[in-house]
């Protein structure tokens, strides 16, 4: 009790810097994957850059305006997308809330329609403008979603979880149409996101953020190539197993069963062909496929890294 009551009459204070030392420019029509763990400052970071939130110190530029202070001239030139919050009013179709934005963004009536078309055709969205958004699967409502951020044509596109919650399908057509606006429209992409198919198949930029600094920034295929040290080699083969010495250094056997072999390779230990040639004297090679480690393990790697440095620094 007297913990509880000093606390409410002399709290202490800790002070925590949610960035500190991040530096870092991008270029027209860069795709940028901003990712990092949870509590890493992404979240801060994109604030800032949006004129949300504003800096203690240091200085920061978009489209050659600072943010928090030009915010307003700021916000007709850049779109927002966040996977966890709507712009759509509910209730409404999404007709109704373009409609409105137009305004908001005092749009031309004419520039507004051709622009609205073509992002209904390009999204296909055609058979939505009339439904209530609570109708709306989840998929079709982020098709809309990013509709209306792009309804004043921005150069730069914020997108925070954008597929967050969709089915296989509609992340592929999120994806697509992502690339179709940078390659076709030259729309500068930041995205954040913890799907790592998102990364590999929109970005072509990663930086890695911890505790508000920038521990990683390398074009997406530099990124695979640091930590592509390890490959997955499939065999189907005549044997229903195949009896590979276990004690191969730098292999891991993975699945050895019904004629179906699929082992691990670290490349610093080991070589696929030394694997290879003790397949062939074991049994006949029907089939065979050599795999990179997906994504999803890369970034766990980077994670992993990023967590041994703070570790050390400590």
């Amino acid at each position: 009790m007297g913990n509880a009551l000093k606390g409410l009459f002399f709290p202490e204070y800790i002070e925590i810097n949610a960035i500190r030392d991040l530096s870092l420019s991008v270029n027209k029509g860069e795709r940028i994957a901003f990712i990092g763990p949870n509590g890493a400052g992404k979240s801060t970071a994109i604030k800032m850059l949006t004129g949300i939130l504003y800096p203690t110190s240091g200085s920061i530029e978009v489209l050659g305006m600072i943010p928090w202070q030009e915010r307003h001239a700021l916000g007709y030139k850049i779109g927002t997308v966040f996977g966890q919050r709507s712009q759509l009013w509910y209730h409404l179709p999404p007709a109704d809330t373009f409609d409105l934005l137009s305004k908001i963004y005092e749009i031309d009536k004419s520039t507004y329609k051709a622009c609205l078309q073509k992002l209904i055709d390009l999204f296909e969205i055609g058979d939505l403008m009339q439904k209530p958004v609570r109708q709306l699967s989840l998929g079709q409502r982020m098709r809309c979603e990013i509709v209306a951020s792009l309804l004043h044509n921005p150069q730069i596109l914020f997108l925070d979880e954008p597929t967050i919650g969709l089915d296989i399908n509609a992340k592929l057509n999120i994806r697509s149409l992502l690339n179709t606006l940078s390659k076709e429209h030259g729309i500068t992409l930041f995205l954040t996101s913890h799907d790592t198919a998102d990364i590999e198949q929109v970005c072509d930029r990663v930086i890695v953020i911890d505790k508000g600094c920038i521990v990683m920034d390398k074009p997406l295929r530099e990124l695979k190539k640091s930590y592509m040290r390890k490959k997955i080699v499939t065999i189907i083969t005549d044997e229903e197993t195949l009896q590979m010495p276990v004690q191969i250094p730098g292999l891991k056997i993975l699945e050895n069963t019904h004629h179906h072999f699929k082992c691990e390779i670290d490349l610093e230990t080991a070589s696929i062909k030394t694997i290879i040639e003790e397949a062939l004297s074991k049994s006949t090679i029907k089939d065979m496929t050599i795999e990179d480690p997906s994504m999803e393990e890369i970034i766990r790697l980077v994670y992993q890294s990023v967590a041994s440095n703070s570790n050390e620094k400590l």
